[in-house]
């Protein structure tokens, strides 16, 4: 009966440890507005903000999400634009529960997806004014 309470309490503190180190850490700025990713939807669907400022993403959901900025990584291209200058970005896998930043300088409009759940219409825009 020891060895089960030791090994039981030894699994939950892995099981915390890890869940502990899923979780994105930001120390940047506090951002101007936050986008939720739902089962298949950026809310709200189009934010603005100015340049200079950070949008984040709170991930809902039960199931991982991405927010993907790049023409190249969308089935459809013409889902996907960014303003002259500006570089492609993609969050990778944002876990649920998890977050992801980003920060935008160059002004203009951001047509983002949601890689996995494109075709589902998990699309997002952003409005960066200068």
């Amino acid at each position: 009966m020891k060895n089960f309470a030791t090994a039981l309490m030894v699994g939950m503190m892995w099981v915390g440890l890890v869940g502990c180190a899923s979780k994105a850490q930001y120390s940047g700025p506090e951002p101007a507005a936050t986008v939720v990713m739902h089962l298949h939807s950026f809310e709200p669907s189009t934010v603005t903000v100015r340049a200079g400022q950070t949008v984040r993403w709170n991930n809902t959901s039960i199931i991982w999400h991405t927010v993907t900025a790049d023409p190249a990584a969308a089935k459809d291209p013409a889902h996907v634009a960014l303003p002259a200058g500006a570089q492609p970005f993609d969050s990778g896998k944002v876990e649920s529960g998890g977050n992801y930043w980003h920060t935008f300088s160059v002004p203009g409009t951001y047509r983002y997806i949601c890689k996995p759940h494109e075709s589902k219409g998990m699309l997002g825009t952003i409005v960066v004014e200068p």
